[in-house]
């Protein structure tokens, strides 16, 4: 898929360096979202006259999901894309839920949904070309943490290494929050940079997240 097919625009803010994209078809004008997490006063300006269609959520923790009100109550036609359990979660009209290996078109682009729990239990990331909406199962620097009701450290390895690294070097990570040196990054250079993407095996991954943990309450 050419460049000029569709656009991706980010925009920060939220409740911690939250990051909601706002993606569009050049081909056919449809608009999306990943997440809402940015008030809509934010990225208004940037919606054609076509209007939102859909919303991507990457998982149902309260911040990525803020202000979903306020895009349902502009856009009441709005598609929500939600992980197969969690409809109850999303407060919307028209809820589309998804599982591992589901597809999505929204006009001319085609995105693939991975179930990646761990970090939460309905946290899926989507791949559009060789772009990969992460949510917090995968940041730049460092996987998501697991310190919260549902998340699982062993989960999240088989859903970071199984799944996300099998992909393409070359693939692109936008992430749900802003948290490294820079805002999105290749796999193969987040890996360079990730000592929690270079675990030998599952127990070492589990030990480096023990680690990182301990450093940052020690650090706070």
């Amino acid at each position: 898929m050419a460049e000029t097919d569709y656009s991706v625009r980010s925009f920060k803010g939220g409740y911690d360096d939250n990051l909601t994209y706002l993606v569009s078809c050049m081909r056919t004008g449809n608009q999306f979202l990943v997440d809402a997490a940015i008030p809509l006063k934010q990225l208004k300006p940037f919606v054609n006259r076509r209007g939102l269609i859909a919303l991507f959520i990457t998982h149902t923790h309260g911040d990525h999901i803020a202000y979903i009100d306020e895009y349902v109550d502009a856009f009441p036609n709005l598609v929500s894309m939600v992980y197969k359990e969690s409809e109850d979660k999303v407060k919307c009209h028209y809820i589309k839920p998804v599982k591992q290996g589901d597809i999505v078109t929204v006009g001319q682009l085609s995105l693939e949904v991975y179930y990646t729990p761990g970090h939460y239990p309905d946290s899926v990331c989507y791949l559009l070309d060789d772009i990969l909406f992460t949510g917090d199962t995968l940041f730049v620097g460092r996987t998501g943490r697991t310190i919260s009701k549902g998340s699982d450290t062993r989960t999240l390895y088989r859903s970071v290494y199984d799944t996300i690294m099998e992909l393409p070097d070359q693939t692109t990570i936008y992430p749900g929050h802003d948290y490294g040196p820079k805002m999105t990054i290749t796999l193969k250079d987040n890996i360079a940079i990730s000592p929690l993407l270079q675990a030998e095996d599952e127990d070492d991954f589990v030990q480096r997240m023990a680690d990182y943990e301990a450093d940052r309450t020690i650090g706070s």
